[in-house]
């Protein structure tokens, strides 16, 4: 009997789900296709049955993702610019982007960049109390693919006397 009430609770349970979930998807679908060309801006291209097709998505193209700053003194801030084009078929929307500490902050454009439009990620790192050789990762998410994009800052921080 116990287990019969477990069956039909489990049932139960997967079924209502199903329904939700399909709910769920409907309203996505009406709310995507009244949106303002929404379609051509939020794309997932890749399928794990399909072969990856990467003609309808952004692009992000970057004149450099390294840059080396020589070798400074702690306490300095290092600022650059990172520069780059969006060579895609659709708008680039980046998401975020990210350090691995609060130490380099990066800045990106909010706003969508159309097709064959340019943007800047501008970064700052503060060298306070960072001595030595250093790397400073930054990770750029948007709805390229992949949907990581990979910069760095490198150089040597002297310490102060």
């Amino acid at each position: 009997m116990r287990y019969l009430m477990l069956i039909i609770m489990v049932s139960i349970l997967a079924f209502s789900c199903e329904n939700d979930t399909k709910e769920a998807t409907e309203k996505v679908v009406q709310e995507i296709k009244a949106g303002d060309n929404i379609r051509d801006i939020i794309r997932n291209p890749v399928n794990a049955n399909d072969p990856i097709d990467t003609t309808n998505i952004p692009k992000m193209v970057f004149k450099d993702t390294r840059y080396l700053f020589g070798t400074v003194d702690e306490g300095d801030i290092v600022r650059h610019d990172f520069d780059f084009t969006n060579e895609g078929a659709v708008p680039l929307v980046i998401t975020r982007a990210k350090s691995t500490c609060g130490c380099t902050i990066p800045e990106w454009p909010e706003e969508p960049i159309p097709p064959g439009g340019k943007g800047t990620i501008s970064v700052r790192f503060d060298t306070k109390n960072k001595t030595g050789k250093q790397g400073k990762p930054i990770t750029i998410i948007a709805n390229t693919y992949p949907k990581d994009t990979y910069l760095q800052l490198a150089g040597m921080v002297t310490p102060k006397k």
